[in-house]
């Protein structure tokens, strides 16, 4: 059976990951930036939940990095 995620959507959420990490933010601090719980972050980096393109911009706001960068 193949994933549901493409390979250009695991580089995406691997760049959001190392974003993340490169602003200094833990997943609990993200989370509390983003009003979600620390699971949502858990989720996304660990390909379990799929997130849409307003939730990444939203992402980008936090890192203060163009979405850009993620894509």
């Amino acid at each position: 059976m193949s994933s549901i995620h493409s390979k250009d959507y695991r580089l995406m959420i691997e760049r959001l990951r190392k974003a993340r990490i490169a602003s200094g933010f833990t997943q609990l601090q993200a989370a509390v930036a983003l009003n979600k719980p620390q699971s949502f972050i858990s989720k996304v980096e660990n390909h379990q939940r799929r997130i849409d393109v307003l939730e990444l911009k939203d992402f980008a706001k936090i890192y203060k990095i163009d979405v850009s960068k993620l894509l």
